[in-house]
């Protein structure tokens, strides 16, 4: 196995149980959040659609995705306590920019040599990446450091456990 392939299934998996646990979820119950003081759902998944955004035009500028005027500053920090359901959007929507995002992602990781990926990543990422290959891990893993907390809204909404 190479670094892509390892990047990839990596990015894969972390899909697979991001969309395991929204998929039987309403709009409404994306707003709901694990405890006080916790994200809603909704607003973890535009923060995780912004950062993906982010952390590939960083390494691979010309790949991520265009979002909706306003869609980051919606999904800012500044915001996470926001309530307001026109703040944020449906679930097919979110899951619409995860598509795009996969095939951008896809397209700039495969254009990719080894030697690129050992280049040194950019500045605001040195503490947390060697190196632009572990920008792309950050990328395929970061939806995990999110969905354990879409966990415990599962289990107050008495939804299946799905994984």
């Amino acid at each position: 196995m190479h670094a892509k392939d390892a990047i990839c299934n990596a990015y894969d998996l972390s899909r697979m149980v991001l969309t395991s646990y929204v998929n039987d979820l309403t709009d409404e119950e994306l707003l709901k959040r694990p405890a006080e003081g916790c994200n809603s759902i909704a607003w973890q998944l535009g923060h995780l659609i912004v950062a993906e955004g982010g952390l590939l035009s960083g390494v691979a500028p010309g790949y991520s995705i265009d979002l909706p005027e306003g869609f980051a500053e919606k999904h800012s920090t500044e915001n996470k306590s926001s309530d307001d359901p026109n703040d944020f959007l449906g679930k097919d929507e979110y899951l619409a920019y995860f598509e795009k995002l996969k095939v951008a992602t896809a397209a700039a990781l495969d254009a990719q040599s080894d030697d690129d990926l050992d280049k040194d990543p950019p500045e605001h990422l040195k503490q947390i990446c060697p190196n632009v290959g572990g920008v792309f891990m950050l990328i395929a893993t970061h939806p995990m450091m999110h969905v354990g907390q879409f966990v415990p809204v599962r289990r107050m909404l008495n939804k299946p456990i799905v994984i």
